[in-house]
């Protein structure tokens, strides 16, 4: 047996070669590879070895530095086995390993940086930002936005975290700064289809709110508990959507009315049961009567209207039945899923405008 301290070196050895061979380039692998099989090609052709044709030697050469060796092919000559000997064989085991060290060192460099947050989105579009970590709040507020099988997006966290805490559920931004401009811009932020803040306590939330609504002109949405805050974010940034704790509301409701919490329960879960969604008007879309839309979700789409909204935000539930609804409001329905716009069976012709009823 060798000593050990002969193994140990040559384990340090094997180490070292390793480390230097994953810090290699790309490039520098290729050119190599590039290099060596040319190499070996010609000094099969000058030893006049029967397998140095192209048809046959790029197999040849495969399956020799993957040590897989399948025998049916080999050198003749004495000259031939010279060159794999000394040359063919050492030079091309020593690239596959350096390839093989490469793509792990590539595939555990990625793992670590999606991980640790270290993995830059800026680039990504059509996404969903959550800025902030409370723990189970925050991990149910995914699984809510996962639970909507037609809205299947990325979800990218930025959190003072050390690593991802839902590595199969979402991408994962570090950050020491909620607030800072460069953390929001590499979660892709500018280009999201919505974000949505929950801060430790609504003086974080309204910071960061600030902070992202300075970049980002979309969806907006922040949680707070006072509404205060809410009315100063709207102040300062009118692309916000505040949502203030209705807890005491539901407990007064519930109180009043046994079961309603159920009711608002199933409403805002995506997880079971019936759930409010929304759809907007398309473009070009004659007006129509809010009633004639209430029979034509529950007959053709099996849904239930709630309300509308104008393009200006201002929401009415349960409206009259007379009340037009235009190109661009946004109708408010319960349905067992989402329906989208092109789904929707939109009548072609305008209801009397005599049957349109004010809205106070």
């Amino acid at each position: 047996m060798l000593p050990f301290n002969v193994l140990s070196r040559f384990n340090l050895w094997l180490v070292r070669a390793y480390a230097r061979a994953s810090q290699l380039s790309w490039g520098v692998v290729m050119l190599l590879g590039a290099g060596h099989f040319t190499l070996s090609y010609l000094l099969l052709r000058i030893a006049e070895e029967p397998l140095a044709t192209l048809d046959v030697f790029w197999y040849f050469y495969i399956t020799t530095v993957t040590t897989v060796g399948y025998g049916d092919f080999s050198p003749t000559s004495s000259a031939g086995r010279w060159m794999m000997t000394l040359f063919v064989m050492p030079g091309g085991i020593v690239l596959f390993t350096t390839v093989l060290a490469k793509l792990i060192q590539d595939v555990t460099d990625a793992w670590k940086r999606r991980m640790k947050g270290l993995k830059d989105f800026s680039r990504m579009a059509g996404h969903i930002v959550v800025v902030g970590w409370c723990a189970q709040r925050t991990e149910r507020m995914v699984q809510l936005i996962r639970g909507d099988v037609s809205e299947r997006r990325d979800i990218i966290l930025l959190a003072q975290l050390t690593e991802n805490p839902l590595p199969d559920h979402l991408h994962f931004v570090h950050t020491q700064n909620l607030s800072a401009p460069a953390a929001i811009r590499q979660t892709g932020a500018p280009q999201a289809d919505f974000v949505i803040v929950l801060g430790q306590d609504d003086n974080e939330s309204l910071t960061i709110a600030l902070a992202v609504g300075a970049v980002y002109t979309g969806h907006l949405v922040v949680y707070f508990e006072q509404a205060s805050y809410a009315r100063l974010l709207r102040q300062h940034c009118p692309n916000a959507e505040a949502v203030v704790s209705l807890s005491l509301e539901n407990l007064v409701r519930t109180a009043q009315d046994p079961g309603s919490s159920s009711v608002v329960t199933q409403l805002l879960s995506n997880l079971e049961g019936q759930t409010q969604y929304q759809v907007r008007v398309p473009p070009g879309q004659t007006p129509v009567a809010y009633g004639e839309l209430f029979l034509l979700f529950k007959q053709r789409h099996d849904a239930t209207l709630l309300g509308l909204a104008d393009q200006t935000g201002k929401v009415w539930l349960n409206p009259a039945s007379g009340t037009l609804v235009t190109a661009g409001d946004a109708l408010y329905f319960m349905a067992a899923r989402r329906l989208r716009s092109t789904e929707v069976d939109w009548p072609a012709t305008a209801s009397d405008p005599a049957l349109q009823v004010t809205q106070t």
